[in-house]
C-alpha cells in the first residue's frame, strides 16, 4: 500500500463505516440506482469521500445524467481520484477511486458533458457533503 494513504485494517475500516458503506467504499458494490442521498441534490458546496473525508468533486461538476447515481463531468483536481481498470462482471470499465485512501468510488465512463466529455458515475454511499457557506444561496 502507498505509503503517503492512511492505512486501517479490515477491522478498523469495517468500524469506521457503517454496513452499506463497508460494502462500496471497501468491496466495490454498487448502490441501486435513484436510491442515493445525493442522487438529485442540489446544494452548493464540495462531495468528498466518506471513509477519508478527501475533497473529490465540487457541486458545480455535478450533472444529472439519468443514471440514477450522482454525476460529475470532473474531479475538484486530477489527482482526487485514482482510475483502475475494472475487468469485473464481464465488462470492460474503468473503476473510480479515492487517491487519498483507495476507497472504491464508482466508475467513469466516455459520455459526459462539454468540457470534458466524461461521467463519473459515482455511488452516494460512497461520498459525504460539504455545503458552502459563503453561498448566497444560503
Amino acid at each position: 500500500m502507498n505509503q503517503h494513504k492512511p492505512y486501517k485494517t479490515d477491522e478498523q475500516w469495517r468500524a469506521s463505516l457503517n454496513p452499506e458503506q463497508y460494502a462500496v467504499c471497501r468491496c466495490s458494490a454498487t448502490e441501486p440506482p435513484f436510491s442515493g442521498k445525493w442522487y438529485k441534490h442540489k446544494e452548493a458546496g464540495t462531495y468528498v469521500c466518506v471513509a477519508c473525508h478527501a475533497l473529490l468533486f465540487a457541486s458545480e461538476a455535478k450533472y444529472d445524467s439519468g443514471s440514477g447515481w450522482p454525476s460529475f463531468f470532473q474531479p475538484i483536481k486530477r489527482t482526487a481520484v485514482s482510475l483502475v481498470p475494472d475487468e469485473s462482471h464481464g465488462m470492460h470499465r474503468t473503476e473510480v477511486r479515492c487517491a487519498a485512501c483507495d476507497s472504491h468510488l464508482g466508475h467513469i465512463f466516455p459520455d459526459g458533458p462539454k468540457p470534458t466529455g466524461l461521467r463519473y458515475c459515482i455511488n452516494s454511499v460512497a461520498l459525504d457533503f460539504e455545503p458552502d457557506t459563503h453561498s448566497l444561496s444560503r
